[in-house]
């Protein structure tokens, strides 16, 4: 019990290192901008996505051991920090910017989202003096959602087998069940075409 804590504190410890240095190289980032005239502002920060929901949905639910004893999903797939990612645009010119962004990820026992990097840009005309047409294009590179199989012992007959944990009690064999982990990539490509105008 003493080691599994200090694991996990010691996973949270590395969470938020790994989220300090993207917030420190997004501002070495917006410091160079910013030395060359560009005007870098802060698009958005949120926190959770859905690969964060998608991770939720599996640590809904459990089983019950041969021994009644009563085993929760939760435990395995609840993260005490949740993926937290923000948005920055970085102002080129009066028609153009870069998008780019950075989430930090988050990671259970037995599921983790990757972080992951965005990118893209904003293209801006305005084909009347009373209307804009924009084109928003962005990519997410990494942000994968990953789940890991539990060991179970079937007794003298299985003895101890990879299994996905949360199909350990059904009628699967276990082998089989590794073939329904959860592996989802989140979307990778964004278009976003807008017309405004003023009436």
């Amino acid at each position: 019990m003493i080691c599994w804590r200090l694991q996990q504190w010691l996973l949270q410890m590395c969470i938020r290192l790994a989220a300090g240095l993207v917030l420190f190289v997004s501002a070495l980032f917006v410091s160079a901008m910013t030395a060359n005239g560009q005007e870098t502002s802060l698009v958005g920060i949120y926190q959770g996505s859905e690969l964060t929901d998608a991770a939720n949905h599996l640590g809904q639910g459990g089983y019950e051991l041969s021994d009644g004893t009563r085993v929760s999903f939760d435990k395995w797939y609840h993260s005490s920090w949740i993926d937290m990612r923000f948005e920055m645009l970085t102002v080129l010119s009066d028609d153009f910017g870069i998008l780019w962004g950075a989430s930090t990820g988050q990671r259970a026992e037995k599921v983790r989202i990757d972080p992951s990097v965005k990118l893209g840009f904003i293209l801006q005309k305005r084909p009347t003096p009373s209307t804009t047409l924009s084109l928003t294009v962005s990519s997410t590179l990494g942000g994968n959602l990953t789940e890991r199989p539990c060991t179970a012992d079937y007794g003298a007959i299985g003895g101890f087998q990879a299994v996905n944990c949360r199909l350990a009690a059904s009628q699967l064999r276990p082998a089989d069940t590794l073939k329904h982990m959860a592996n989802i990539n989140p979307s990778r490509l964004k278009l976003d075409l807008r017309f405004r105008g003023k009436f």
